[in-house]
């Protein structure tokens, strides 16, 4: 059996440890999950908590493209307001995203949780595809594994 197999606590404390400082020197760390057979890339945001703000998560998305992604928007955040459930907007040369409320942030979320416990807040990225489609729609066109939403979505926005 390898080190790493044998000591996991130590792997997993060495994560957390380049993470902190990660979030010492930025106010954020990104925290990714590739794809793993049928279930599609994942990224959240650890560290924003402590800036009174909710972490913020991308599913569905490749990891690179979720890390920009993560990245520009709690940047934004830093700096404006929180946008509510159901808010829709996009960032320079991003897709169409809609703000979904995560309804259980601890158990999607385990390295924010694990730091900064489990009553930690998250909003969700909803991405659209390249036509436009939400991944609540029939025709929607996302990765392969889909685009997992986390809660229950706000009333669409009206107009």
């Amino acid at each position: 059996m390898c080190w790493d197999c044998e000591h996991p606590a130590s792997r997993m404390d060495d994560h957390l440890a380049t993470l902190r400082r990660c979030i010492d020197a930025r106010g954020w760390a990104v925290q990714v999950m590739e794809r793993d057979r049928a279930h599609p890339p994942w990224a959240y945001t650890v560290g924003l908590t402590l800036l009174g703000l909710p972490e913020l998560v991308v599913t569905g998305m490749p990891v690179l493209q979720a890390g920009r992604l993560l990245d520009e928007t709690a940047e934004h955040l830093t700096h404006s307001c929180v946008p509510s459930p159901g808010r829709r907007f996009a960032l320079a040369d991003g897709p169409l995203l809609e703000v979904v409320r995560v309804a259980r942030p601890w158990a999607h979320l385990l390295v924010s949780a694990r730091l900064f416990g489990e009553g930690i807040e998250a909003l969700q990225l909803v991405h659209a595809d390249e036509s436009g489609t939400w991944p609540w729609d029939k025709a929607y066109e996302g990765v392969r594994g889909g685009q997992p939403v986390l809660g229950v979505r706000a009333s669409p926005p009206s107009g």
